[in-house]
């Protein structure tokens, strides 16, 4: 079976599209036949190079769409339901056709002999690396319900975070674009007027004038060749940021210097001990489990750090001792989860090591946003406040002269 859009009239002759499951595109007509519809157009949603919507990747759902299907998922799959269920249900159910459209091609898949998480494997953009590494652990350990719902727990937490974080640095992000834009408005339209004047009196500048003039003549000049050159440097950057090598040694630079240190690993903590957690309380294999987390880390040292953690516990070296030599966790995780190996509670110390980790994440991410606001505004004052001077300065000047 396939999924198929389709275009069609009806008997009134009202346009009509959507989504249809067939085995091919001739029995997809065929079925439109049936429900008294002259079918237009039919078109797969996946090709054989599994690409959608005719050749093009489908685009992302959402960050919310996401969260509901993977809650959805998750309560029908806890219910029994088969997998090629679930996914049929939840397109069903589906308001958005670009929704339903990719649950029809995972069910698709899965109706050909591929497991979810091979099926998840084909649209990385949709679904991330957590995401994926947790399904096929628990699909391996035939615990892909109980995953699934901690999954859909995971997913909605992120979101909620996320939104936050977006709300709380939209004044900033807007006050800071304005304030640029009115700076070299200024810089290039305000301040040679201004300059005529004085040069015309035949007074002698200051210093911060003199310095103002200069940047206003730098940025009516070459602004568009520095712009250029910045946005080529980024799209540089970003290129040799894709590459193996240079993205190692970026990550360990990012992993080790002061500041962004403290952040960095905090953010790997939280997610791998969170992954682990929810794997591990989900009877899933450690070993399993520790590989699955470790591939849920962005940063690339932290994950092969990580991953010779995971390759010495298989070796038969305890979690915490691999945990210590690793260097890249936090000695309160590492105690504790040398508490739950001691006790035989590894799941519910992870747990609650993974909750502590992340809510002191969220305390930094809300101490760092509350200081981006009145730091954007000091900087802006701070030049405007530079700005105004470098005006004012050689009108007191001037008025000293006439007395």
């Amino acid at each position: 079976m396939a999924a198929f859009s389709y275009k069609a009239v009806d008997k009134a002759g009202a346009a009509t599209s959507g989504l249809i499951e067939a085995s091919s595109a001739p029995a997809a007509r065929a079925e439109l036949r049936a429900r008294s519809l002259l079918p237009l157009s039919v078109q797969p949603t996946k090709s054989k190079s599994g690409a959608l919507f005719g050749g093009n990747r489908v685009r992302g759902i959402g960050g919310r769409a996401l969260t509901v299907v993977t809650r959805q998922l998750a309560t029908l799959i806890g219910a029994g339901l088969r997998i090629e269920d679930a996914l049929k249900t939840v397109a069903d159910q589906a308001g958005n056709p670009r929704v339903a459209s990719l649950m029809l091609t995972l069910r698709a898949d899965v109706l050909d002999g591929q497991g979810l998480a091979p099926t998840l494997d084909g649209h990385p953009h949709i679904f991330g690396a957590f995401y994926r590494a947790s399904v096929r652990a628990g699909e391996a350990s035939g615990k892909l319900g109980e995953v699934m719902d901690h999954l859909a727990d995971f997913v909605e937490t992120r979101s909620r975070n996320r939104q936050t974080v977006q709300l709380a640095l939209l004044y900033p992000a807007i006050l800071a674009v304005v304030s640029l834009g009115v700076i070299v408005a200024l810089l290039v339209y305000v301040v040679p007027d201004i300059v005529r004047v004085f040069t015309a009196r035949g007074a002698e500048l200051p210093l911060l004038t003199r310095s103002l003039i200069a940047t206003s003549d730098f940025v009516a000049t070459w602004g568009l060749v520095v712009l250029g050159v910045v946005l080529g440097a980024g799209g540089l950057a970003a290129w040799a940021l894709s590459k193996p090598r240079p993205r190692l040694w970026f990550d360990s630079w990012m992993a080790r210097a002061w500041p962004m240190r403290h952040f960095v690993l905090k953010s790997a903590a939280v997610q791998f001990a969170g992954t682990l957690a929810t794997l591990t309380v989900s009877r899933v294999p450690l070993t399993e489990a520790l590989e699955a987390a470790s591939d849920t880390i962005g940063n690339r040292y932290i994950r092969a750090r990580t991953q010779e953690a995971g390759a010495r516990v298989r070796e038969g070296t305890a979690l915490s001792q691999a945990m210590h030599r690793a260097g890249v966790f936090p000695p309160l995780l590492v105690a504790m989860v040398s508490s739950g190996e001691a006790g035989g509670t590894l799941g519910p110390s992870l747990t609650r090591a993974a909750s502590d980790q992340s809510r002191d994440l969220d305390a930094l991410v809300s101490a760092l946003v509350a200081l981006v606001e009145p730091a954007v505004l000091l900087i802006m004052g701070g030049v405007v406040m530079l700005l105004v001077l470098s005006i004012l300065l050689p009108i007191v000047n001037l008025n000293n002269l006439v007395i």
